[in-house]
This record gives C-alpha cells, sequence and structure tokens, in this order.
C-alpha cells in the first residue's frame, strides 16, 4: 500500500453542483448591479453639472479632475468585481474537475469519525505510552454516548471494529459516529492518544462552498484527510 498526502482542496465528484455557489454567484451579480447603477447615477450627476454650470464660473479644473478621477474608479471597482466573480467561478470548477481522482480511493481521516455502515465501523487509536486504563467511547451524531468499553493499553496503534449496538445491545441505525479515547496512566496522568478512521470515497458532495468526500453518509473536508491509498 502506498499513501500520499493531499496536497490541494480536490475532492470527488459525482454529486452535481453547488445552490450555495449558486447563491455565492447571485449575490455577487447583485452587488455589481448596485454598483454599476451607481455609477449610471455619478455620470448623470457629472453631466448635469456640466450642462448647468454658469459659464461666467465654470467648474475649477482641479475639481473637475477629481470629478472625473472618481468617475475612472468606479469605472475600475465593476471590472474589478466582475474580474473576480470569474476567477471564483474558474476555481470552483477546477476543484470539481480534479476531485475525480479520489473517486473509488481508501482514504484515513483522522477527525475521530466513521460511518457506520451495514452495521460495521472501524477505527485505528493509538497510544503515546503505555496506560494503566483506557476508555474506548463512542458517540453518535447528535453527540450522545451509545457505547463504552475498555481498550488497550499497550502503547502504539491499535484497532477498533464495532458492530453498532449500544452498551445495552441494541442496534444503532447507520450513520456518522465518533469514537474518543482516554488513556490514563499509572499516576493518573493523562496518555496522549490519536484517532482515525478509512473508507473507500464513494461520491464528491459539491452542493456546498467546499467539496466534502463522502464515505457512505459521511462527508469528510480535504483538510481531515491525512492520507490517500493509492492501491
Amino acid at each position: 500500500m502506498t499513501t500520499v498526502a493531499p496536497t490541494t482542496p480536490t475532492t470527488l465528484a459525482t454529486s452535481t453542483a453547488a445552490p450555495a455557489a449558486s447563491t455565492a454567484a447571485s449575490s455577487s451579480s447583485s452587488a455589481a448591479q448596485q454598483l454599476s447603477g451607481n455609477f449610471d447615477t455619478f455620470l448623470q450627476l457629472l453631466t448635469t453639472q456640466l450642462q448647468n454650470q454658469d459659464p461666467m464660473n465654470p467648474m475649477d479644473s482641479n475639481q473637475f479632475t477629481q470629478e472625473l478621477v472618481e468617475f475612472s474608479g468606479v469605472e475600475q471597482q465593476i471590472d474589478t468585481n466582475s474580474n473576480l466573480q470569474s476567477l471564483i467561478s474558474l476555481t470552483q470548477s477546477n476543484a470539481g474537475a480534479s476531485a475525480v481522482s479520489y473517486l473509488g480511493k481508501t482514504v484515513t481521516v483522522t477527525n475521530g469519525s466513521a460511518a457506520l455502515q451495514n452495521g460495521e465501523a472501524d477505527w485505528t487509536y493509538a497510544l503515546g505510552a503505555n496506560a494503566a486504563s483506557t476508555t474506548l467511547s463512542v458517540t453518535n451524531s447528535s453527540g450522545q454516548v451509545v457505547y463504552t468499553a475498555p481498550g488497550e493499553t499497550a502503547a502504539g496503534q491499535q484497532q477498533f471494529s464495532w458492530d453498532g449496538t449500544d452498551s445495552n445491545g441494541n442496534q444503532q441505525p447507520d450513520g456518522v459516529y465518533t469514537l474518543s479515547v482516554t488513556a490514563l496512566a499509572g499516576d493518573g496522568s493523562a496518555v496522549q492518544t490519536a484517532v482515525a478512521s478509512s473508507g473507500v470515497v464513494s461520491e464528491v458532495n459539491l452542493t456546498g462552498s467546499t467539496p466534502m468526500l463522502m464515505i457512505g453518509s459521511m462527508g469528510v473536508p480535504l483538510s481531515q484527510v491525512s492520507a490517500i491509498d493509492n492501491d
């Protein structure tokens, strides 16, 4: 197995595109229209001012030059707004296109969450040193603890597979669950722990401002991916 660390926020895409992006574009378009309206109003005011100035006391040249500078500045703002919107659209398109490379790949995430699918969820956890006691706690998407059990106490990486049953033996529905690990040394001090999970990316959700890798029902941003399996 070879792993590579992700370098760019590219995400996989089978989902269709993006109400949030559309909303952002609509908001930007509205702002551009407002700015254009201000531009037109400014031009009308300047033209009216020139038409109605006193021929015996015309506008001061410095004042006229200043107003032309302001006129030019408003025009540049409109162009800048348009160019920025084009750049944002291009960036979002590139992210969606490059995301295809993640489809079908196994990725490792480090936020402690895993997808329970068909009654199975798997994690790995690591202890920074030998512990006197270790407690594993699984919480659901509402933050409720549904399962607790003692864990391994040896330093290093350990495996934990959960069958989806809570502490009372009731089967929990498929969804996103989070594993937390608490380890204590013999003197009661905390032992450093880390939790990770892995899964196959089946699609990418592009409906938000940030593409999300979908592992079952779990959406994972690229910032939380620590490794990608190339095999």
